[in-house]
């Protein structure tokens, strides 16, 4: 047998570490490759670690609550017909090096022997602002000295929140050549009231509820969501009369052949990516320099459980015919409900649609899926009077579609045109014309 490591893997583009929320596998149990081994939490998203071995659980190295760095240790496993043990000697003396000289910077905060500490993962500006805490008097425990998300949640938890060093002002302007230092983290704004839980009274017969890591990545993505993206809505009533009765004429059929249902909403996303592809604008991203149209179009969609909500995506929904749309739908639902989405099929999203009628909503404002540009809320349909253009009275299927949209990267013109696109492939389909295949 031989020992080789697992690390902690690359769960995102831009993720920078994961927190172990829950080990699923204890030491001395057999795993094959590609078998999950932990749950972990990340800024975008909640996801399995896979081994990368076949073999027996050796040692647990991370603890569940521990923030891990991208690339870092988590475990070991016995692996046969691995290294030598010369080199499983080797490679754990270079481990406990690692380890040493970990906690002798943990002891010798000087910058010279830090040369990571001014380098901030977005999780760590975020929640060191969303405290009021200055970075500079934090010591990182990640490698170079870096300050890493578990170290803040630490200084948090300690209820000691350092306070900003009062630098004495110079003389004279610092000259040019002095100013090679790395620049110090603005000072943080005021976190929201909202989310300084401290201060909400607890009496008797309150139940406390924890914040799961699920939970709390949700949370911080919308508030980063809120505060950074100028939020503007708008919104479009769409005649559906004739997709209900086109929908409805042909539901049964449809089940008895593919064997899962064709809902209203995969009607919706299929309208949507056809006019995406009429207004690329509304697939775009802000990028603080510039703003990044992206070519593929894939729609997040949100799927919720009794604990959490997921937000899968669907890869190309471009290609993808409306049974194509129905099918994968199905498939990411159910997958969010058992558990078993992956952290690939969560990724990748350029524009959500969110089925908020299914709970019976008629109109609403939806906080756009940072970094994406905008958010579509497709609410129930609902029979309304409505006023025809013979100016007679008709009792017809109607819906509300609820755009919301970042200004910096959408005005309202574009939207408009995009919502009546929407509107129109919508209000045009019929069994003469629209095929589900």
């Amino acid at each position: 047998m031989a020992v080789e490591k697992i690390l902690m893997p690359q769960l995102g583009e831009s993720v920078t570490e994961g927190t172990i929320e829950k080990w699923l596998v204890e030491v001395g149990d057999t795993v094959n490759k590609y078998d999950p081994i932990a749950e972990v939490n990340t800024d975008k998203v909640n996801a399995e670690v896979p081994s990368s071995y076949s073999g027996v659980i050796k040692e647990l190295v991370a603890g569940e609550g521990d923030t891990i760095e991208v690339g870092e240790l988590v475990c070991y496993i016995d692996v046969e017909g691995g290294a030598s043990e010369e080199k499983q000697q080797e490679e754990s003396t270079d481990q406990q090096a690692v380890e040493n000289v970990s906690e002798d910077k943990k002891e010798q905060p000087q910058d010279e022997d830090q040369p990571m500490k001014r380098r901030y993962s977005p999780a760590v500006l975020r929640l060191a602002q969303e405290n009021d805490i200055d970075l500079e008097q934090v010591n990182g425990s990640g490698k170079g000295g870096r300050i890493t998300r578990k170290d803040i949640q630490k200084v948090i938890d300690s209820g000691e929140i350092p306070a900003p060093k009062q630098e004495e002002k110079a003389p004279e302007p610092e000259p040019k050549q002095e100013r090679k230092e790395a620049p110090k983290v603005p000072a943080p704004k005021p976190a929201p009231e909202a989310s300084k839980g401290s201060d909400v009274p607890v009496s008797e017969g309150d139940i406390e509820i924890p914040v799961t890591g699920v939970r709390r990545a949700i949370a911080n993505n919308m508030l980063r969501s809120k505060h950074e993206a100028p939020h503007a809505w708008t919104m479009v009533e769409v005649d559906v009369t004739n997709l209900v009765e086109y929908r409805n004429g042909i539901k049964d059929d449809f089940k008895k052949k593919e064997g899962y249902s064709l809902t209203f909403f995969a009607f919706f996303v299929k309208a949507v990516v056809e006019a995406l592809k009429e207004f690329p604008q509304m697939n775009s991203m802000w990028a603080g320099d510039k703003i990044v149209q992206k070519k593929d179009i894939n729609i997040s969609i949100a799927v919720g459980t009794d604990e959490s909500l997921f937000v899968p995506v669907i890869k190309n929904a471009d290609e993808k015919s409306i049974k194509g749309i129905a099918r994968e739908v199905k498939e990411l639902a159910q997958k969010a409900k058992t558990g078993k989405l992956k952290g690939e099929e969560m990724q990748g999203g350029t524009f959500t649609v969110n089925n908020t009628g299914s709970f019976g909503s008629v109109q609403s404002m939806g906080i756009i899926n940072y970094p994406q540009a905008a958010i579509l809320q497709v609410e129930s349909i609902v029979k309304r009077p409505v006023v025809m253009n013979n100016g007679m009275i008709a009792v017809r299927d109607m819906v509300n579609l609820c755009l919301s949209l970042d200004h910096r990267v959408l005005d309202g013109m574009i939207c408009g045109k995009f919502l009546a696109r929407v509107k129109e492939n919508l209000e045009t389909i019929s069994k003469e014309n629209t095929s589900v295949y």
